[in-house]
């Protein structure tokens, strides 16, 4: 059997967990609607049975039934509305924690899309998306007071009755045509957008280093082309928004006024009676409301399922690297005869306890390295192993706790130094954090844990950000860290003090450190250094031997 398409198995799966509040929203809205379409019988009825025979028993009845009937009728409506603002708002929250899950958890995935999409994708799309809860509901309810409507006119004249069984469906039908023309809009909109944010999120993070080599006028540039093609997208859309809502509007008011004039006609030739006449019009007034319900269904349907395609390709995107169930064991890091890109046949061991230096002559070489030890990338061929284990077959959540991959970028979070500080392993003494922050070379800091940070720590330099990010990884304390160029955006003397305090730290209990670096400092203070030239290893030993190789000395020393 082919795999259901991912956008209709999220929907499914949303209508599943939800179907609780939907099916009691549809309940109380039929209600609703129920009501609504008997409002206007109710009132032919008082016309010719209280009014008409002036009785004052009668009257009294009727005004007691139609104050019911408004009871019923608003009460059905403010419930429904409760029920489904619980079940959007819990769905939208779902929704959220899958696609942030997805992202920022395991291996991650692979995806073409920027930060900012996602970022979008995680936010507006699953709001969007949950909306699709609400048509359900509506399409019951306003379907159900159709039917009540049409067999109410059948009761009073067969001719208006199956006119309406005629007519709004071929109504309903001619606005459904238009729904993937609003549907194609929106999709359009929705992903300028999200590109637009992507563009605005890659700008902001870069900001500092854009100003230092002149490119914010550039990017500034980039940015314009990308809004306003976003903004010419959401003008299409609204310009299909708006033609689709007037179609269903002029088409609607159409149907009512050949009901009136129909009526007006029967009761002009004695076929109905004034309370009939009534009960017509105020049928073909509220016949608006159901129609139009269905209309806006159509136009929100185009909205939320494109918004939901989008939310399904995140979650149905593929992992990065494949995650097994193995619990991840403390023991020797090996790369054995690995080949990937940027590496041809790459070997090396990290012994618990060993402080060992990695130098490669290409980006591409340390980029894999990185990658291959984060478990973010499987080797073309050989293996990555931990204690004998490789990388993919152990769980994720265990391999986190075993090894910490510092990348070279870096991101902190939270408000103050202390926040920015703290890891998954929960809340960590402050003389804990001192010390790491000491080994970090913090001292331009001071030691104040409550130092305020801006927005990712956009308040600091670079090179203090480095440090902030090389307190957390000391902090976190795994049996294996890997740090990937931790100190470019230093000075030589700060370099020269990280270098002993990662080692000083890092020196007791069986604790192995990798330092994916170019940096004379923190190779001097390695126990060994594995120097890959082409891909595979062209030297091993302490640094200052190996800078009898020309081709080390010209990679550590330029």
């Amino acid at each position: 059997m082919a795999e259901a398409n991912p956008t209709r198995r999220l929907i499914g799966e949303m209508f599943r967990r939800q179907r609780r509040g939907v099916a009691l929203t549809a309940g109380f809205w039929s209600l609703h609607q129920v009501c609504e379409a008997l409002v206007p019988v109710a009132i032919g009825l008082v016309i010719d049975q209280a009014v008409g025979t002036g009785s004052t028993w009668a009257m009294v009845w009727s005004v007691l039934g139609v104050f019911a009937l408004f009871t019923a009728l608003t009460m059905g409506w403010r419930t429904g509305l409760w029920f489904l603002s619980k079940a959007e708002l819990e769905e939208a929250h779902v929704l959220r924690l899958q696609v942030v899950r997805r992202v920022v958890t395991g291996r991650g995935i692979s995806t073409e899309r920027q930060t900012g999409e996602l970022l979008s994708i995680a936010t507006s799309d699953t709001q969007n998306a949950s909306e699709l809860l609400e048509i359900g509901s509506r399409v019951v309810s306003a379907s159900l007071g159709l039917v009540v409507s049409t067999v109410v006119l059948l009761r009073i004249d067969w001719s208006l009755g199956i006119g309406l069984v005629i007519g709004i469906p071929i109504l309903v039908l001619a606005l459904n045509a238009l729904g993937p023309v609003v549907e194609r809009h929106t999709s359009a909109k929705q992903e300028s957008l999200g590109q637009a944010a992507g563009t605005a999120s890659d700008l902001l993070t870069g900001l500092r280093p854009l100003r230092g080599f002149g490119g914010v006028e550039e990017a500034a540039r980039r940015y314009r082309t990308a809004s306003r093609t976003s903004l010419r997208a959401n003008i299409g859309a609204i310009k299909a928004g708006s033609a689709f809502v007037s179609v269903s509007t002029f088409t609607t008011g159409l149907l009512i006024a050949v009901v009136s004039a129909l009526s007006g006609w029967f009761a002009l030739r004695g076929r109905i009676t004034i309370g009939e006449l009534i009960t017509i019009v105020g049928l073909a007034a509220f016949l608006t409301d159901p129609v139009l319900n269905l209309a806006h269904c159509v136009f929100q349907l185009a909205t939320a399922r494109a918004s939901a395609a989008r939310v399904a390709e995140v979650l149905a995107a593929p992992e990065r690297a494949a995650s097994g169930s193995t619990p991840a064991k403390t023991g020797q890091l090996v790369l054995d005869d690995v080949h990937t890109a940027g590496l041809d046949g790459l070997s090396l061991k990290v012994d618990p306890g060993e402080l060992l230096g990695v130098v490669t002559t290409e980006i591409a070489a340390a980029d894999a390295v990185t990658d291959l030890l984060a478990g973010a990338r499987v080797p073309e061929r050989g293996s990555v192993t931990l204690a004998g284990t490789p990388l993919q077959e152990l769980d994720i959540a265990d391999l986190r706790r075993a090894m910490l991959v510092e990348p070279h970028a870096v991101d902190l979070f939270g408000d103050s130094l202390r926040e920015a500080l703290r890891t998954d392993d929960g809340q960590v003494d402050d003389g804990a954090m001192t010390e790491a922050m000491t080994a970090a070379s913090m001292t331009d800091l001071g030691k104040e844990l409550d130092h305020a940070l801006l927005d990712h720590g956009s308040n600091l330099s670079g090179g203090q950000r480095q440090r902030v990010a090389v307190a957390r990884a000391l902090l976190a304390d795994r049996p294996v860290t890997v740090f990937r160029d931790p100190t470019t955006a230093v000075d030589a003397v700060t370099e020269h003090a990280i270098a002993e305090g990662v080692r000083a730290h890092r020196a007791t209990g069986g604790r192995a450190t990798v330092l994916v670096t170019t940096s004379a400092p923190l190779l001097d203070r390695c126990d060994r250094v594995v120097f890959v030239d082409g891909g595979r290893v062209a030297g091993t030993g302490r640094h200052r031997d190996l800078l009898d190789l020309p081709a080390y000395a010209d990679v550590v020393l330029r």
